[in-house]
């Protein structure tokens, strides 16, 4: 059952090896220059409109992306602040209730 099954070996038949002769190579032509690509896809022109709209849609993705971040920060900020005055809160507390002992 665990035994590896091996599959049956090739019946081609062997490569036929053709023996090399010796002859003068050809002479080499020099070959010519290969022409520049021509490019199949059509350049994209800007208007004055398109790339006023361009520059304002990036404008707007860029005050977005900096909204955003200010916000994660702020909420960064406050949450250190918080976590700052609840340690101060609990420092009390335990400077409190060791005097008491």
């Amino acid at each position: 059952m665990f035994t590896p099954k091996y599959p049956p070996p090739d019946t081609a038949p062997p490569p036929v090896v053709i023996p090399q002769t010796t002859t003068a190579p050809a002479p080499v032509q020099a070959a010519p220059a290969p022409a520049a690509p021509v490019p199949n896809r059509p350049t994209i022109q800007l208007t004055p409109g398109s790339a006023l709209a361009l520059a304002a849609s990036g404008g707007a993705v860029v005050l977005v992306v900096g909204a955003v971040l200010v916000s994660l920060l702020l909420a960064v900020a406050i949450t250190a602040v918080s976590v700052a005055v609840v340690a101060v809160v609990l420092k009390s507390l335990l400077k409190d209730l060791e005097k008491q002992r």
